[in-house]
Formats: C-alpha cells, structure tokens, sequence
C-alpha cells in the first residue's frame, strides 16, 4: 500500500488569496501554490468565454476556491470583483496583482487603441483593484503583491507602451509601500518576471520571439524561459506569515536576465 501524498505546510491555512487575471498562465499558477499552502483562492477572469476553464481550475484547487468574472480594463470591473471575493469570503488577506496584456509592435505602429487597452488594464486596473480591496483587508498581516516585468526596467524593443504600463505598476509599489503599512497593516512588494512560457508569451508572434530568442539565450541560470510555477513560488515566498519584515521589495525572477 502506498503511503499517503503529503500535503505542503500549511503556512496560508483559511487566508483569502485574490489572484487576477487568473484563469491561465502565471496567475492560474499563483493560484494553484497559494492554495497548495491552504489558502481559498479567488480566481478571475475577465469573460464568458474564460467561465468554464475559471471554473474547472477553481473546482481542482485543494481548498474552497471559487472563479468570478470581472473585467478589469474598465473603470467598475475591480471593485465588483474586490467585492464579490469579500462577500462570498468576508474579507481579503492576499492581493496579487497579476492581470495584463502586453501588445508587441514596432513604435511606429503602436496606436492609441493600444494604448487604451494596457493601460487601461496593465496600470489602471492595478490601481483601482488595490483602492478597492484596501476596505477588506484584516487589521494586520495583509499583503499586496504586484506582478511587474522586466520590461518595466530593462526596456525591450517592441514594447513601449507595454513596458510603460509595468512602469506605473513599479512606481506604484514602491509609493503603496511606503504609504499603505501604516494604515493597512499591509506589506506591498512586486515580483518582475522575464520571459515566461505561458500560452500567451508563445502567441506573441514570430518577430518578436525572434528578437527574444537572444536575450532568453543569455539568462544566465540557464538559457530558456522561466516556468510559471517558478514565478508563483516567488510570489508565495512574499505572501507568507514569515515574510512579514519584508515591504518595498521588487523581486528579480528571471534567472538573473536582470539585475538591480
């Protein structure tokens, strides 16, 4: 008889973890480790067409998780969203900022379509989302942690308005972790990740994988892309009891592609 799969230290037992952008790729990662260390997750994805796959990862997840749909590009979408996840939980413990788009042009044929689109999502849904769980937090030991890129810093051809947008988010962190602790009992921290093989980085077209190949090429822990469970680990690592003397930090998760 085989001995019985044990279970990961239950460091996040009953926390309430809202992952957006969550239905794929690295925030459907994020929400698998969270909730592997007994956090309920509540996941998010932004249209009917994503219900069904929202709904099948929460079903999988080992604790009460639950999908809801919210469209974060417009101006109501993050607060219906910070308020359903506090009704159905009663409050929330973890933000993890993860939902984006990136749109990858040359600079010349980037458009104002493009603009409203990241932006929109990328910057202002960031902002309004956090404004909206600030309400729901516990008095102590909530944690916001946003996902950036190293686009933001390291600035690859083909992304201006892409690696402006993970710009706001950057700046954001760094003012939310200064300001919010004090008020909220909040840490604020971000994770920058590099090239990652999600669905949605393998269909960002060929002339971009192209000109991307080279620089995964040069990573210097090895030359591929990270794995998205390698960016929830660091995520996780933010978001536990332990982890609380750590406020303002913008963790590097990208096999050392960049370095501050």
């Amino acid at each position: 008889m085989s001995a019985p799969l044990e279970l990961p230290e239950q460091t996040l037992h009953n926390k309430i973890a809202l992952v957006s952008g969550s239905s794929s790729g690295i925030g459907a990662e994020i929400g698998r480790e969270l909730a592997a260390r007994g956090a309920n997750v509540v996941l998010n994805y932004p249209g009917p067409s994503l219900q069904e796959r929202a709904e099948a990862l929460a079903a999988s997840l080992p604790t009460k998780s639950v999908a809801i749909e919210a469209d974060l590009s417009t101006t109501d979408g993050p607060k219906t969203l910070a308020d359903a996840a506090a009704k159905e939980f009663g409050r929330i413990d973890i933000l993890v900022n993860n939902a984006a788009l990136a749109v990858n042009k040359p600079f010349e044929e980037q458009t104002l379509d493009d603009w409203d689109l990241l932006v929109n999502l990328n910057g202002r849904g960031t902002f309004l989302l956090t404004q909206a769980t600030l309400p729901h937090l516990p008095k102590h030991g909530g944690r916001i942690v946003n996902i950036v890129s190293i686009s933001a810093r390291e600035a690859p051809a083909l992304q201006t308005i892409y690696a402006g947008s993970k710009g706001m988010v950057d700046s954001f962190t760094k003012v939310w972790a200064k300001e919010l602790p004090p008020k909220y009992g909040v840490t604020v921290n971000a994770v920058s990740p590099g090239p990652t093989m999600t669905e949605g980085f393998i269909q960002a077209g060929e002339e971009f994988m192209q000109k991307i190949r080279p620089v995964i090429e040069r990573t210097p822990v090895g030359g591929r892309a990270g794995k998205p469970e390698e960016i929830a680990y660091a995520v996780r690592f933010l978001c536990e009891p332990r982890a609380s003397w750590i406020n303002g930090l913008h963790l590097m998760a990208n096999g050392g592609l960049y370095i501050h």
